[in-house]
C-alpha cells in the first residue's frame, strides 16, 4: 500500500490570504465507550515555512508505539494546539454530530484562551461536513476537506495529537472498568470489548444509545 505524505500545499494557499490556519480533526466517533475527542491546531505563515515533523501521517497510519513522541513533536512544530471533548453522556443526549461539534468548539475556546482568535482563521475540518457553525453557532470560515487528515500536514498533526490525548485517557479509565479492555481496545468495538458488554452490560462511560450489534468494527 502507498503511503500518501500530508503537505502543506493547502495550507500555504489558504495563508496567503489569511493570517491563521486552524485544522481539526476528531477521534473516538466510532467507538462504543468513552468520550470523543477533536485536536485542533494552529499555524501560521512561519511555521508553515518549517519542515513537517518526519513521519507525520493522519494517526491511524502511525503505528501505536510511535505516536506518543510524534504528538509532541507535532505539538511543537504548530504554533498552538488543543484538544475538545465531549463525553459519551453526551453524545447520547444531543447525538454525535452535534457533539461533535461541541468538542470542536471547546477546543476552538482553548486555543483562544492562549491567544488564537478563531475568527481570524480558517478552519480546515476533515471530512464533507461542517460541524462546527451549526452545533457551535458561529460563523467560522469553515473548509470541510475530504482525506483532510491523510493529505494536510496540519490536519495531521491535529490528528496524531487529538488520537494520543484520548487512548491516554482511555487507558486511565480502564483501572475503573478492567472488564472492558479498554487500555487494548480504547473503547472500541473490538470482540472482547463486545463480549464483556454482554456479560457485563454497559458501564456508565458507554454510549448508551448506540446499537451494540450495529455499532462500528475496531480499526
Amino acid at each position: 500500500m502507498t503511503v500518501v505524505e500530508p503537505r502543506l500545499t493547502l495550507e500555504r494557499r489558504l495563508l496567503r490570504e489569511h493570517a491563521l490556519v486552524i485544522a481539526c480533526d476528531e477521534v473516538g466517533r466510532g467507538a462504543l465507550a468513552g468520550p470523543v475527542a477533536v485536536g485542533a491546531v494552529m499555524i501560521d505563515a512561519p511555521r508553515a515555512r518549517k519542515r513537517i515533523p518526519v513521519g507525520l501521517r493522519d494517526s491511524k497510519l502511525v503505528p501505536e508505539p510511535r505516536r506518543a513522541d510524534l504528538a509532541r513533536r507535532a505539538a511543537d512544530w504548530v504554533a498552538a494546539s488543543a484538544v475538545g471533548w465531549a463525553s459519551a453522556a453526551e453524545i447520547d443526549e444531543i447525538g454525535i454530530m452535534r457533539a461533535l461539534g461541541l468538542a470542536t468548539a471547546r477546543a476552538l475556546a482553548d486555543l483562544e484562551a492562549h491567544g488564537v482568535v478563531a475568527a481570524d482563521a480558517v478552519v480546515v475540518l476533515d471530512g464533507n461536513y461542517d460541524y462546527i457553525n451549526p452545533a457551535a453557532g458561529t460563523r467560522l470560515d469553515v473548509r470541510p476537506v475530504i482525506k483532510a487528515d491523510r493529505d494536510c500536514a496540519s490536519a495531521a498533526a491535529a490528528s496524531v495529537i487529538a488520537k494520543v490525548a484520548r487512548d491516554e485517557l482511555m487507558v486511565r479509565l480502564h483501572d475503573e472498568h478492567p472488564a472492558y479492555c479498554w487500555a487494548r481496545n480504547k473503547g472500541y468495538a473490538s470482540p472482547e470489548h463486545r463480549e464483556a458488554i454482554r456479560a457485563q452490560g454497559l458501564s456508565p462511560l458507554h454510549r448508551a444509545s448506540w446499537s451494540i450489534a450495529d455499532a462500528p468494527t475496531l480499526f
